[in-house]
């Protein structure tokens, strides 16, 4: 296998700013693996998924058992022999970590030594050099998207109904304690691990996990703000005053489960943007041993093949009993752009949407008044008015130019107005340098999808702009074009802005199917662009701090919030049976494409549709797997086959029936039937059916009643 990375940090930007976090058009992330580290997989079975320690349904390992004891002893044997032999055959290579829980394996600092060196030791199953990753953006509106207060409420409003105690690992950046999302009052006093100033009795854990923390003198104190914003999504204290940009936010936001406890365990600190598989299945596996129920990952990398390790140790953990949340990536729009880990069969994987509200400046011109999207660019000090220069152009949504190098404004053509552009093509940087070349005192770019505008990151080029620059949504940049000449208002001052833009799929959310085995993901949807949480003081020169953030990454932590939420209102479920319940039971027929103007039904895209809170906390009934691929089929081979999925009873009760509906693409037919706990999916393929894409629903009925739903999948080649 080969394992590299790029994940577009999951906030799309480089730069913070107060208040927001910006996409950046026109770059790219370059992949990455360091091929001076090892993760070595040694043979035998890890302690999830050996026969002799394995734990039960819903239980966890029981790491005081004589049985455990005995075979972590000889897997740490099994380790000595390995060093032994390093010391015998290769001794510039070093052992830097050693794991037992999801993968048992050691990593390995090579110094030299190659990889066919390595797995010609004896006790050797598996070597691939390390990944490196980055991380992956009342009334409170996406909350009532996952419709969280209505599952709170099925949950009887208890503290236990808003996952009380149940304990979530952001395996992120950190988190900032001394945010008031995180503030501890009222909670029970905790075991807390890690240094005073950065746990209390809410986020009980703070740990760095980096092969170089000792020598740089890294700590768990979040130092890039992603990781506290997860956070915050999926445990702020509930009903948390938010202030952003000095705008009172009309409501006061809440974490998905707000009475979590929540653990920092730190793989990107300091300033180190990416960390390495081994630090991250380092991370899970002590997190897991530290009685952590749940896992956010918002987090991921490049990935081809099947032998994906952290993929594995994903998988292994939810065996043992751990959910693991993980963003599907940022590489979307496109065929199979699903990243690592968040291909993992048994990972709960969450693709992103749109909420749909932002903090923005007014626009006034004429009698169109507009909100305008600040990001990383300069903003109006005082309100400024200028005649509106509208630019206009070809092969845009807007009809307007993008003002790229190719089709620069002419000099002076833009001389004392706000120029009106689109996005597309090439950076904010390069179109809004080029409008102020031609005069602009100002620039107004407009989106060229549905949807609201998004805060605007800079592109990277030499010679920055410094005239102030907004983004407008599409259909206000059409209401702004017929106002050429006319005198425009961009307003000092900012406010808070709600439309009706939710449910939107985001342009960036990666799509399945996966690579090599073509299954199913993202396995749902969550909202993901325009998530409002919380921030470290720093990055806004206040506090408390909050920001909007873009990315699958914030679509993660609600599915964490939910499975904590979950957990604590069925505490003997399974991981996979909450796994199921989040995903089997999400809305369909709500998610629309980007420019709002179709429902999208592709499963590759969507998954089993948005996450339901309420939804999952009421499931009857759980499937495993969650969705279920055939992979590919060659178009000429007139194939049948048949796979099944395990039906376990929750608070329902059967008998069951099922049914394949919603059937799409020629050439192949799906059919379900139940026997006991037992579905087989039945996949007939005509001889010659075009080459393509097929799907369908598998819905799940008790008394004539639909209690699951999920995708059915095969590619014709």
């Amino acid at each position: 296998m080969t394992l590299s990375v790029l994940f577009a940090v999951a906030m799309l930007a480089t730069a913070a700013t107060a208040g927001t976090r910006s996409e950046s058009d026109g770059g790219t992330t370059t992949p990455s693996i360091d091929t001076g580290s090892a993760l070595v997989v040694l043979k035998g079975d890890p302690l999830a998924t050996s026969e002799k320690t394995k734990p039960g349904n819903g239980k966890k390992i029981d790491f005081g058992s004589a049985a455990v004891k005995n075979y972590r002893a000889q897997l740490s044997a099994l380790r000595n022999d390995f060093k032994q032999w390093l010391r015998a055959n290769a001794p510039s290579a070093q052992v830097t970590g050693e794991f037992d829980i999801s993968l048992n394996a050691v990593g390995v600092k090579l110094n030299g030594t190659t990889l066919g060196t390595i797995v010609s030791a004896p006790m050797v199953a598996s070597a691939e050099h390390e990944a490196v990753y980055r991380p992956l953006g009342h009334d409170d509106p996406d909350l009532r998207l996952v419709h969280a207060f209505e599952a709170w409420t099925a949950g009887g409003g208890t503290p236990a109904a808003k996952g009380d105690g149940v304990k979530v690992a952001i395996v992120d950046t950190g988190i900032d304690v001394t945010h008031p999302c995180f503030d501890d009052a009222g909670y029970p006093a905790q075991q807390k691990q890690g240094p005073p100033a950065l746990t209390n009795n809410k986020v009980i854990v703070a740990k760095v996990f980096n092969n170089k923390a000792g020598n740089k003198g890294y700590t768990p104190e979040d130092l890039n703000s992603h990781g506290t914003h997860v956070a915050g999504t999926v445990g702020c204290n509930e009903h948390t005053d938010a202030v952003v940009d000095g705008v009172v936010v009309s409501y006061d936001p809440s974490g998905v489960a707000p009475r979590a406890l929540l653990g920092n365990y730190n793989v990107f600190p300091g300033d180190d943007a990416n960390a390495r598989s081994e630090d991250i299945v380092d991370a899970l596996e002590e997190a897991y041993e530290d009685g952590f129920q749940v896992a956010n990952m918002s987090l991921g990398g490049k990935s081809s093949g099947i032998d994906d390790l952290l993929a594995k140790a994903t998988d292994n953990l939810d065996l043992a009993n751990m959910v693991v949340a993980v963003a599907a990536g940022n590489s979307g729009p496109g065929f199979s752009t699903v990243e690592s880990p968040g291909k993992a069969a048994r990972a709960l994987t969450a693709g992103a949407s749109t909420v749909g509200h932002f903090i923005a400046a007014p626009v006034t011109s004429g009698a169109v008044n507009v909100p305008a999207v600040a990001g990383d660019f300069a903003s109006v000090a005082s309100n400024l008015t200028k005649p509106l220069g509208v630019v206009t152009g070809t092969g845009t949504p807007s009809g307007l130019s993008t003002a790229c190098n190719a089709n620069k404004p002419a000099a002076g053509s833009l001389a004392d107005k706000i120029a009106l552009i689109s996005r597309g093509t090439c950076t904010f940087s390069e179109k809004i340098r080029n409008a102020q070349d031609a005069g602009a005192a100002a620039v107004l770019v407009v989106n060229n999808v549905g949807g609201d505008a998004v805060a605007m990151g800079r592109g990277g080029i030499p010679n920055e702009p410094t005239v102030p620059a907004y983004m407008v949504s599409l259909s206000d940049g059409n209401l702004l074009k017929v106002n050429d000449g006319v005198a425009t208002t961009i307003s000092a001052t900012k406010a808070y802005f709600q439309t009706p833009n939710n449910d939107l799929m985001a342009g960036f959310s990666s799509m399945g199917p996966t690579d090599v085995d073509f299954r199913v993901k993202p396995d749902v949807v969550a909202p993901g662009v325009n998530v409002l949480s919380s921030q470290p003081a720093w990055t806004c020169g206040a506090s408390p701090c909050w920001a909007f953030f873009q990315g699958t990454s914030m679509a993660t932590p609600h599915l964490a919030g939910i499975a904590a939420v979950v957990r604590g209102q069925h505490p003997a479920w399974s991981a996979a049976q909450v796994r199921s319940a989040i995903v089997n039971t999400a809305d369909q027929g709500v998610l629309k494409n980007s420019s709002g103007s179709a429902f999208v039904t592709a499963v590759n895209t969507i998954g089993a549709g948005r996450a339901n809170a309420q939804s999952a906390t009421l499931a009857r009934v759980a499937l495993d797997p969650v969705s279920l691929s055939f992979g590919a089929v060659p178009s000429g081979s007139g194939k049948s086959l048949s796979r099944s999925i395990a039906l376990s009873n929750l608070l329902g009760a059967g008998p069951y029936t099922a049914t394949i509906t919603d059937q799409s693409g020629g050439g192949v037919a799906f059919a379900a039937a139940v026997s006991g706990d037992t579905i087989t999916i039945t996949m007939s393929a005509e001889k010659g059916a075009p080459a393509g894409s097929r799907q369908g629903i598998l819905r799940v009925f008790s008394g004539g009643t639909e209690v699951a739903h999920a995708a059915v999948y095969v590619l014709i080649k």
